[in-house]
């Protein structure tokens, strides 16, 4: 058009005018949407196989010349004239247009002035608040410091009184701990001041005791000034504290007047066993020299009587010459009675003598000296054998463990001797004592029930004392027998067998567990006896009823269930007492290998346990489901798919009504405005927003106050903020208005319209509270309905948050055109959507589908595409957009409204008779409409004088007008009689989810499942760090609350976090993690996701700076040089992590490790370093069990100057642990390697200290095994073959193998959204033979497998608990050259699964899946967010996922999933290109393999379904690694760190904590006091073998205290909350929380 010369006759605009127009209508082009690709003329074959694409520009306008003839000079004139004119007329709206923006500009500074004197003044009232709360937290801590002082007086004062009592009121108080004395016993008179010197010396010689009996740490405990406050006791139980504790000093200072032998009162110096003093994960024992407990007991149990001791009162006249005098007589007589009861010190030696041996430091360091030398590592994996052949060759540790047996039968028969020449002398003196008088009997007797009851009374000081509790750690400690022959509780010391103790703990458990199996048993007696005899008895002696004969069979079935229970927790009680067992001949800090070729790794002796009670594995009891009316697999399961031609609406039928249905209830119509706004796809975010989305809030401004009457909804409130940014006071203010009417309506509210298939729930949930929040704090308003028109497929997910988020509505749009069709068939289109697992009808959400294709105005208004089209008036004739059905819309005129009224009629009716009611919903728009002000006049204009010809005709029997979507939903709940959110009459209740999509044809949208993993990766990497970041956040600004140092915090933390919380939600848009945007868009994407994974690194850091300091005021924040640094680093946004290598310097070098779960966690931690010789230990110097590993460049280059350095650790639950790393003279543990090279031409690098064994062309089998499983692998692919459990005999057959996926060469192929393969997967065949890396340790051991695209590293940890029950694989891609094709991984099993199948929904729930021969492989693919798993009677394989892919079993047995996808053309749903950016991916799984106990027809035969408590923690620490922070070096002389535990009590393990999140300030973008604590209690399955999990685990019914949660952090405001905090209940006076199987739950909390 620039280009066109115009004839001066016919210019009669001005030259603004018309480059106006140009810009208008260059700006209106727009990339066609996904359904505009695909709307089909009604008579053209041709455009239903290509869809259409952008049109080419109308032709000008303008009228051609007029003619040819000479320009006359008055047509000169009035050319100029005009010219003249339009320049004056330009001159003057420049002067305008310049005043205006100064008068805007001026407007602006006013307002910015008043907005800064508003913050000021905002945070003047902040700081003044912030003062009175430090005065009043003083005042508060003067009080305190009172309250403690008078304490401590009113304690001193006790002592002082305790050291005036008697000794028979002191003994009588001990001995009152193992009950009263008998009367009988007799106290032996002295005289006045015969006090014992432990008694009469008690105040002055307690500290000196306790430092003398209690390990340092514990004695520093002790001693320290605030332990008062540190222990953090009520005034009741400190009281309670006091009682308990003077007894046991008492037997304190007394045991040390017992141990007197020699006659110069000189003092036997007794070894005692030290605690440890931290809470170290694992000790290492090698590093202490052994000790002599059970010696001492032993000896003390020797002494004389103590009761026999003579006693008086101490006169309050006495001088303290005579106690002194009164002491040392008393002394002499207990001399010289113990000397005359034990037969003097030689023979107390000798008796001591007799004990078995306790092998000294220097012993045991020469055994394990000897054991390290002649110990042979596995220099090659171990293979299968051939045939028979005799067993494994006893490895030289056998050797020593042959010694030790021999050495402990060597004991027994000791004992056995000592204790038979005890009974000869026993009886020899009976028999000369026969004849002696009876008072001397009576005396022996009394001394012998003294001694009796002194046994009874400090047996559990002699086990518990010197070796208690270990302070800091939560598990229990050892008993006494802690010598170097095994030191676990209950363990003869110098044997490693269970002692007394443990041989106690066996019998109570055993009989605890007949006891309640024959509870149980009993119970079931008298369940089926009544259930058997009751029938009859009501019926009269006849048979039973079929209904009754039911029921009794489902009560049988349940109570088989409950007896299964019983034996489940028989069986956890018998594997605890297992374990302990096991534990006690443990062997701590020493790495053995055993005979049967596997690794011994130490243990740290923290007993754990499983307990769960019986009620909270019912979370759908049969009893009480109630049966939905639609239950989605169902449905799929009786549809034919058949896809008939329907006529004007093709893919559903011809609609038909009578013209007097509406004649007493009239129609009533809502026609709702719309735009469509992605947030990314073919632009970026900003590129959308400054070309279309801008303008079209602007003219939504404008528009909507030029007539009260019309409406607008929007629902991407991430464009809306930054639209808000921009916009001054005057338009926010109109704004507000405009929502406060009515007229302006936020359906949904979240950041974006978020995906339903990739999204893993916690974003969802984030991306939720964002925008929620951010409407409250900025609009003021609260949305009611949901509406998700765009997304490929729904989440029954979705449904459940919108509804805990008080959404009473919702709607959705791209579900199966076959469901639409049987849905509007039968009227169910609207339906209320109940979760599968819900019994209560709690979860309910009313839910409309819209019937039609798409969300365009050509498919909404009715069923037929080509009417609807004429009412779309912005495709009149002359725009860039027309009809595909040829005939365009019509401008309406008085002539024309008639007409073009009765055919819109028309087509709302028939719309109309797909629903129960006689309201019915019109959308009205589409992709980033009413961009122009054009539109908005076109579409109202007409649509208002439509609206006006219905109303005014009666004998229409129609009401229609603009709405909103709330007010459509208001009119239905009103038309049933029934309250907002509440179920109408008759309507359906549905349950399941509408996965997998398709719009036509096979064309199902199962491709974007996995498209561009990587990105999908790092988005749950990004969601990991900042649930992380969030915690650590909320917690350590508290902290530095309390301790005053929140004015040193970093301020921009809070911006970080607000930061990344907005781009993880925008990536949840249904655009972005699908990976169905351009590749610039998917970069911008990338950009956004890496620079908020940067920032929160940032976070993280400054919070683990702060929380792991001694002493808070010491924190100093440099932003230059931070306090630690991550451990890995990514390089750019489409790069893979790479570690960082830890460098020596002249200090050790220190780690800080987060663990970001809720339960404690006992894993491998591997660091990089500089040198192989490397020590790893806790802050108090325990040596922690090691394995050092080679780090390779390549398949078999090894790197020279890099080393792998693996340690076990316990990590507290959401704790940071502290590890010191420092260069050691000790060789340690190094991996041994074996590669196949399976005749490969290539050479192999080997570097010392590690050995490398090269087979060069050898195909056996092999595998690798810890203590729970082998894994065999395939000696020719070198990928697994099987998998055998220790506990099970037969071996599971778990096969992997890969696959390649090509796409059709017809018609539509394959591209980012569809998924249309051609024919089933091909194996993957490799021009090369792998090569295979085998590596063995006693941490770890690896297989990896490197192949032309992929290569795969399965590793196997050897732990107990959780982390050495699966295998960690990791597979990393790369087919950046393939073309067309697709790579799966495919796992064969012998499990017999059927056509059945699971896969998760969003992470938060199981979905049960179907395999369906009657719809074409793609059609069954699902979502896989987390995990997916199949299961027979007997066995369930679980595969968890950190990221989203697509699955399917496509065969019983079998587990299918896509990893990578490379396209190279577009699929037609207007994306415009196919995927060609493949990134090297690394896709991380988890392969669990579980046995099923407990099977029932009827539960399997239910489409709800759950994991094990096991499954959920091994999906939890999939997802959430830990992070490691090396201290940075410069900082190595910072101020002293320690680990830090945040949790007073465990968590139940049902429990996840899903989130801290700090809330922002009212007033700035700061954070405030709040905080939203987000708790989910998981439903799980109790039908599959409970093991060790690795960490105490119990439920508790759904019950959680929160006030005392978080140590040193009280929760003073307890608020339940709707999810996104929208709807606040009162503050509950508890503290005590509730929450119901697979809840989750929102509580507005403060913590000081």
């Amino acid at each position: 058009m620039d280009n066109q010369q115009v004839p001066a006759q016919a210019t009669d605009i001005s030259i603004e005018a018309e480059k106006s127009l140009d810009r208008d209508e260059a700006a209106e082009e727009r990339p066609i949407r996904k359904e505009e690709a695909e709307i089909k003329p009604v008579k053209e074959e041709e455009a239903e196989k290509n869809p259409v694409k952008d049109e080419p520009h109308p032709p000008s306008s303008k009228p051609p010349a007029a003619g040819k003839s000479p320009r006359t000079k008055q047509d000169a004139l009035k050319v100029e004239e005009r010219l003249r004119l339009a320049r004056e007329r330009r001159d003057e709206r420049a002067k305008t247009l310049a005043t205006k923006k100064s008068i805007w500009l001026e407007r602006e500074e006013k307002a910015k002035l008043l907005r800064e004197k508003q913050v000021e003044d905002r945070r003047r009232r902040l700081e003044e608040q912030r003062v009175k709360i430090e005065k009043r937290r003083a005042l508060l801590e003067e009080q305190q410091r009172l309250k403690l002082q008078k304490s401590k007086e009113r304690y001193e004062a006790v002592v002082q009184r305790s050291t005036k009592r008697t000794w028979a009121e002191i003994r009588q108080q001990r001995w009152s701990w193992a009950g009263a004395l008998p009367h009988s016993l007799s106290v032996h008179k002295a005289r006045p001041g015969g006090c014992s010197l432990s008694a009469a010396n008690l105040p002055k010689h307690v500290d000196s005791m306790l430092n003398k009996r209690l390990s340092k740490s514990s004695a520093t405990l002790w001693n320290s000034p605030n332990r008062t406050r540190r222990l953090q006791l009520s005034p009741w139980e400190s009281s309670i504290v006091e009682r308990l504790m003077t007894p046991t000093l008492s037997f304190l200072a007394r045991s040390r007047s017992v141990a007197v032998l020699t006659g110069t009162g000189k003092e036997i110096e007794v070894p005692l066993c030290p605690r440890s003093a931290s809470s170290s994960p694992i000790a290492a024992r090698g590093s202490k020299p052994p000790h002599k407990c059970s010696n001492r007991w032993r000896a003390m149990h020797s002494s004389p009587d103590v009761l026999a001791r003579r006693k008086t009162e101490s006169q309050p006249g006495e001088s303290k010459k005579k106690e002194k005098k009164d002491k040392e007589r008393e002394n002499a007589k207990e001399k010289h009675a113990l000397l005359k009861s034990g037969g003097g010190p030689d023979k107390m030696m000798r008796k001591r003598q007799s004990l078995p041996a306790v092998r000294s430091k220097e012993s045991v360091a020469r055994e394990v000296s000897l054991r390290s030398k002649n110990r042979s590592l596995p220099s090659s994996p171990r293979r299968r054998p051939s045939g028979t052949s005799p067993g494994p060759a006893l490895p030289p540790a056998a050797g020593s463990a042959t010694l030790v047996k021999k050495s402990r039968a060597k004991g027994e028969k000791r004992k056995e001797k000592e204790s038979q020449s005890k009974q000869r002398e026993e009886k020899e003196q009976g028999k000369k004592e026969g004849s002696r008088p009876s008072s001397a009997s009576g005396q022996r007797n009394k001394e012998a029930a003294a001694a009796a009851a002194a046994e009874a009374a400090t047996g559990w000081r002699r086990r518990c004392w010197g070796c208690g509790p270990r302070p800091g750690s939560g598990a229990g400690g050892r008993g006494c027998g802690c010598g170097s022959s095994g030191g676990a509780r209950g363990t003869r010391p110098g044997t490693g067998i269970p002692g007394r103790g443990s041989m106690k703990l066996k019998k109570q458990v055993t009989v605890c567990g007949g006891a309640i199996f024959c509870v149980a048993v009993f119970s079931l007696y008298l369940m089926l006896d009544r259930v058997q005899h009751e029938p009859g008895r009501r019926h009269g002696g006849l048979s039973f009823p079929r209904n009754q004969i039911s029921v009794l069979q489902n009560r049988i079935e349940q109570l088989e269930q409950l007896l299964e229970e019983n034996h489940q927790i028989i069986s956890h009680i018998k594997d605890s007492v297992l374990e302990l067992t096991e534990n006690a001949d443990t062997h701590p800090g020493l790495i053995t290998f055993q005979t049967n070729g596997s690794w011994l790794v130490p243990t740290d002796n923290h007993h754990t346990f499983l307990s769960v009670v019986p009620q909270d594995c019912q979370v759908a009891p049969g009893n009480k489901e109630q049966k939905p009316d639609l239950q989605m697999l169902d449905v799929y399961s009786a549809l034919k798919f058949d896809n008939v031609d329907g006529g004007a609406w093709k893919q559903g039928f011809d609609i038909s009504y009578d013209q007097h249905e509406w004649d007493k209830e009239p129609l009533h119509v809502f026609v709702v405005p719309h735009s469509h706004n992605d947030p990314g796809w073919i632009k970026t975010f900003d590129k959308y927003y400054f070309d279309q989305t801008q303008h079209i809030l602007n003219n939504m401004l404008m528009k909507l106050q030029e007539d009260p009457k019309r409406r607008f909804i929007w629902a991407e409130i991430s464009f809306f903020s930054k639209w808000w940014d921009n916009i001054d006071t005057q338009k926010r203010a109109a704004v507000r208005r405009l929502a406060a009417d009515g007229q302006l309506e936020f359906v949904t509210g979240g950041w974006v319209m978020t995906d339903e298939a990739n999204s893993h729930y916690f974003a969802m949930v984030d991306q939720l509270i964002e925008g929620h929040q951010w409407l409250a704090k900025n609009i003021g308003v609260i949305p009611r309905s949901g509406w998700a028109i765009d997304p490929f497929g729904h989440s029954s997910t979705m449904s459940y948050l919108l509804k805990r988020s008080n959404l009473t509505s919702m709607l959705i749009q791209r579900v199966h055109y076959s469901i639409k069709k049987h849905f509007a068939a039968t009227k169910s289109l609207e339906f209320m959507w109940r979760q599968t697992w819900d019994t209560d009808s709690s979860t309910d959400i009313f839910c409309q589908l819209m019937p039609f294709y798409s969300y365009d105005v050509p498919h909404t208004c009715g069923p037929d595409p080509k009417i609807c089209c004429q009412f779309d008036f912005r495709r009149l004739p002359g725009g860039r957009i027309s009809c595909p059905w040829k005939v365009p819309p019509k401008v309406v005129n008085d002539d024309s409204v008639a007409e073009r009224a009765n055919l819109l009629l028309d087509q709302y009716r028939k719309k109309s008779k797909l629903y129960k009611s006689k309201v019915v919903l019109i959308p009205l728009g589409d992709d980033f409409r009413y961009d122009k002000a054009l539109e908005w006049d076109q579409q109202f204009q007409n649509y208002e004088k439509l609206f006006n010809y219905m109303n005014s005709h009666p004998e229409l029997h129609v009401q229609i007008q603009f709405g909103t979507l709330s007010e459509y939903f208001d009119a239905v709940y009103k038309k049933n009689g029934v309250s907002p959110g509440s179920k109408p009459p008759s309507y359906p209740v549905l349950s399941g989810d509408f996965f997998t999509y398709a719009d036509r044809e096979d064309h199902y949208w199962s491709g974007y499942f996995t498209s561009r993993p990587f990105y999908k990766n790092l988005d749950r990497v990004l969601e990991s760090h900042l649930r992380a970041a969030e915690i650590l956040y909320s917690l350590a600004l508290n902290h530095a609350r309390r301790f005053g140092v929140d004015i040193k915090y970093p301020v921009s933390d809070y911006h970080f976090l607000t930061e990344a919380r907005r781009n993880v939600g925008l990536f949840q848009h249904h655009d972005a993690i699908t990976g169905t945007s351009k590749e610039v868009v998917v970069v911008d994407y990338g950009l956004r996701l890496f620079h908020s994974l940067m920032n929160l690194k940032r976070v993280i850091i400054n919070a683990a700076h702060l929380l792991v300091l001694q002493n808070k005021n010491d924190f100093i924040y440099d932003e230059s040089s931070l306090f630690l640094q991550m451990d890995n680093k990514r390089q750019n946004h489409d790069k893979l992590p790479e570690k960082t290598v830890i460098k020596f310097e002249s200090l050790p070098r220190h780690l800080v490790v987060f663990n970001p779960v809720e339960q404690e966690r006992l894993c491998v931690i591997s660091v990089l370093t500089t040198s192989p010789r490397v020590k790893v230990t806790l802050i108090d110097g325990s040596t922690l069990p090691m394995q050092i590993s080679a780090v390779w460049k390549a398949a078999s280059d090894m790197a020279a100057d890099t080393y792998q350095v693996s340690f076990v650790a316990r990590l507290p639950a959401l704790g940071l642990a502290v590890f010191q790393l420092s260069e050691s003279a000790n060789t340690p543990v190094n991996s041994n390697t074996a590669i196949y090279l399976r005749n490969r031409d290539v050479t192999v690098s080997k570097k010392e200290p590690f050995s490398v064994k090269i087979l060069e062309s050898a195909t056996d089998d092999f595998f690798i095994e810890n203590q729970q499983m082998q894994v065999w692998f395939n000696g020719v692919t070198g990928l697994m073959e099987n998998i055998k459990r220790k506990d099970d005999q037969q071996e599971q057959k778990v096969r992997m193998e890969f696959m390649w996926y090509g796409t059709r060469n017809f018609k539509d192929k394959s591209g980012a959204y569809l998924f249309l393969p051609d024919g089933e997967a091909r194996a993957y065949m490799s021009k090369q033979t792998p090569i295979t890396r085998v590596t063995e340790g006693p941490l770890f051991s690896e297989v990896v497998t490197f192949y032309r695209d992929f290569q795969q590293r399965i590793c196997l940890y050897n732990l107990p608990g959780v982390e050495g029950l699966s295998l960690d694989v990791s597979i990393v891609v790369d087919i950046h050259d393939q073309v067309n094709r697709e790579l799966a991984v495919r796992l064969s099993t012998g499990i017999e699964s059927g056509d059945m199948f699971f896969t998760d929904l969003n992470g938060f729930q199981i979905q049960t899946r179907k395999f369906l021969r009657k719809l074409p492989l793609q059609a069954n693919f699902y979502p896989m967010p987390a995990m997916a798993y199949i299961q027979d009677n007997r066995s369930r394989l679980t595969v968890h996922t950190a990221q989203s892919l697509g699955v399917s079993s496509l065969h019983s047995g079998q587990l299918e999933i896509i990893l990578d996808r490379r396209l190279m053309q577009d699929d037609n749903r207007g994306l415009g290109q196919g995927l060609k950016d493949n990134k090297v991916t690394c896709n991380r799984f988890r392969i669990l393999l579980e046995r099923r106990t407990t099977t029932s027809k009827v539960q399997d035969s239910r489409p709800v379904s759950f994991p094990s408590l096991l499954s959920h923690v091994t999906s939890m620490l999939l997802n959430h690694e830990v992070l490691v922070m090396p201290v940075t070096p410069q900082q190595q002389s910072a101020p002293p760190i320690r680990s830090w535990h945040p949790l007073s009590a465990a968590i139940p393990c049902d429990f996840h904590l899903l989130n801290i999140r700090t809330l922002q300030s009212e007033v700035v973008s700061a954070p405030g006091l709040e905080a939203a604590l987000i708790l989910h209690r998981k439903g799980f399955d109790c039908g599959l073998e409970a093991r060790s999990l690795g960490f105490n685990c119990t439920t508790t019914q759904g019950k959680l205290s929160v006030g005392s949660l978080f140590q040193g952090l009280d929760v003073v405001n307890l608020q339940p909350s709707s999810l996104t905090l929208l709807y606040t209940a009162k503050p509950v006076n508890s503290s005590l929380v509730f929450l119901r199987p697979m809840e989750i739950a929102t509580f507005r909390i403060r913590m000081v």
